[in-house]
């Protein structure tokens, strides 16, 4: 197994360079952590204000108890043997502690609700954002580092939201106030201890880009380990099929690996804050003994003064401390946020404009003016095509894999703009229309069914949410699919598991048909469809759809040239070029690539 792990991590590495995750290496943008905190904005007139008082309440009572303590139970109370005073003291107190347990419970409660809704705003903008993204956003990144995007990122940001953002301004607060009461208190000593402080903040300082650094790197390898997570588990049929546990599970360690030792080193350097402030609590804590007791001796301070000035030190390391907790969360949530706004920032590169007219109506007359498209800079997938598909006609895009058939079925949606030339329907170019109100008037069935959890029935109605449960099954009939489906034991009711695993491939797409028809859609494409249905379902599907396909453009691409028999016009395709074009006959009698591609798969399917 040794031999094979030079190669596991390498192709770790290939697998990996396809994805957009970087590490954003920018400095710290208060800017940008203020665009986060705006997502509390909603909030600001209930939640956020109930919170803050809370905050004031407990932090006043929080900085009441110790002159209560000192000056007045040690140096009056007790010095003055005064037990009426005392007993007041007590109560008073006592009361101020029970005051700071409920202002402290209402303010966790209603924190944490604020951080909820905060976590459950800032999530689905994210979701909807990436559901209105381009195709092409969808080509450069694994679905496992989108997830980590929505999933990871985002509750990484809790803490700072129910916790992090209250303590901040109740640690400042508390942090000013023992500031002044140190001082009225003591000058003298409050000087000698602060000199340790320049000493703490340069050390800080210098840690706080090596920890940020470090959280993207965390957010960087779980994004990793997600896309290898997802594509596992999604291609564990060709693993086993392959017998490649032992390969897949050494990748797996690897880059489980990798995200345990990025773990680790965050969490290290995020571990030195702490210690640091101990240390210089410690350092604070011997000046406070030493010089403390020579100002008893001298009697610039009294005992009772003293001990309120030992209580208001340990208040004044804790917020200190705290406030470097906050700090690590604010570096773990600018890490985060920079990867969520990359999202958030990212535009569809198709986009409408703002004048864009709502397309309704339509009678399904497609037109390519001289249009080009290159998925990338290397080649073009597309070479100047012009053709006109007119209303209600069946078409069929023929040609080897690779010469653009599925190209030319996807600027019909829209799903991609053309480089140059325009793509028009009803004589309106595509781009002068509303993207929803085009791909209403379009439906597309692809060899590649996707089917979501749910009942069958759930499924079907997808295409038309407003359609009824009977005309589902009418189209459900229409295709063909009644039969498996009303053999099932809960018939259109049954459960059916991600992607449709219970069902077989052939009548996962008979439900896809199924789905498509129920949308009436006024444009029909068929991408592959019927490559996995068998010889008697595909009979099926094409005596439904003659009747179907009445007043309905439809687009068929179809390496199984038997079904596109009787479309009304061929186009054959080649590198991203027509070089043949007419019906069946015409083509057949030509005796060109069309007449070439029918006779080999025609001795193909005599030889098998």
């Amino acid at each position: 197994m040794s031999k094979k792990q030079p190669r596991v991590s390498e192709n770790a590495i290939k697998r990996f360079e396809y994805s957009q995750d970087q590490i954003i290496d920018k400095p710290f943008n208060w800017g940008q952590m203020l665009r986060l905190f705006s997502y509390m904005k909603p909030y600001r007139k209930n939640l956020l204000p109930f919170s803050m008082i809370m905050v004031l309440i407990n932090t006043a009572v929080r900085l009441i108890i110790p002159l209560l303590i000192g000056v007045y139970t040690l140096d009056r109370a007790i010095v003055n043997k005064d037990a009426k005073l005392l007993t007041t003291l007590v109560v008073i107190i006592s009361g101020l502690y029970v005051a700071s347990y409920i202002a402290n419970f209402f303010r966790i409660k209603w924190m944490n609700q604020l951080g909820q809704n905060v976590i459950y705003d800032l999530r689905k903008h994210l979701f909807t954002h990436v559901q209105n993204l381009s195709h092409r956003f969808f080509d450069q990144r694994s679905a496992g580092s989108i997830l980590v995007r929505i999933m990871n990122d985002i509750n990484s940001l809790q803490e700072l939201f129910t916790n992090g953002v209250i303590n901040l301004l109740m640690d400042v607060i508390l942090l000013i106030g023992v500031m002044i009461i140190l001082f009225t208190l003591s000058p003298e000593l409050t000087l000698a201890i602060m000199v340790i402080l320049p000493i703490m903040f340069f050390i800080s300082t210098s840690l706080r880009r090596n920890i940020r650094k470090s959280w993207q790197v965390v957010r960087l390898k779980q994004s990793k380990l997600n896309s290898h997570l997802n594509e596992s588990i999604q291609g564990i049929r060709v693993t086993q099929s392959f017998t490649q546990e032992q390969e897949n599970m050494a990748f797996f360690d690897g880059v489980n690996t990798e995200n345990f030792q990025s773990w680790r080193e965050a969490s290290r350097k995020n571990a030195m804050f702490r210690p640091m402030v101990e240390l210089t609590n410690a350092v604070g804590t011997a000046v406070l003994i030493w010089f403390g007791a020579s100002l008893i001796q001298n009697e610039s301070i009294t005992i009772g003064e003293f001990v309120s000035f030992a209580f208001y030190l340990g208040m004044f390391w804790e917020p200190i401390s705290r406030l470097g907790q906050v700090y690590n969360q604010l570096l773990m949530g600018m890490a985060s946020s920079e990867r969520i706004f990359e999202f958030l920032d990212e535009k569809p590169i198709v986009s409408q404009k703002e004048t864009a007219i709502e397309l309704e109506n339509i009678q399904g007359q497609i037109e390519f003016d001289q249009v080009e498209f290159a998925y990338d800079s290397n080649r073009k997938a597309l070479k100047g095509i012009s053709l006109e598909m007119r209303a209600g006609q069946t078409v069929a895009l023929v040609g080897h894999t690779g010469s653009g058939k599925t190209t030319i079925a996807n600027l019909i949606s829209r799903f991609y703009d053309p480089t140059s030339g325009t793509i028009s329907i009803d004589g309106t170019d595509l781009k002068d229309v509303s993207l929803k109100s085009l791909r209403k008037q379009i439906g597309v069935v692809l060899q590649d069914t996707f089917i979501f959890s749910g009942t069958i029935m759930e499924n079907i109605l997808f295409g038309n949410p407003e359609a009824s449960e009977e005309e589902a099954k009418e189209a459900a009939r229409a295709v063909g699919a009644n039969g498996f489906i009303e053999r099932l034991p809960n018939g259109y009711e049954t459960e059916v598991e991600e992607r449709g695993n219970v069902l077989s491939v052939g009548e996962r797409q008979l439900i896809s048909f199924a789905r498509a028809l129920l949308a009436d859609p006024k444009i029909l494409i068929l991408d592959e469809a019927t490559a996995s249905i068998d010889t008697e379902s595909e009979q099926k599907i094409q005596n439904a759809l003659k009747t179907l396909l009445k007043n309905r453009t439809a687009v068929i691409i179809a390496h199984r040239l038997s079904t596109i028999r009787e479309a009304d016009q061929i186009f054959v395709l080649d590198h991203g070029e027509i070089i043949e074009q007419g019906n069946h006959e015409q083509l057949m009698n030509l005796q060109g690539e069309y007449y070439s591609l029918v006779r080999a798969q025609f001795t193909m399917n005599t030889a098998s």
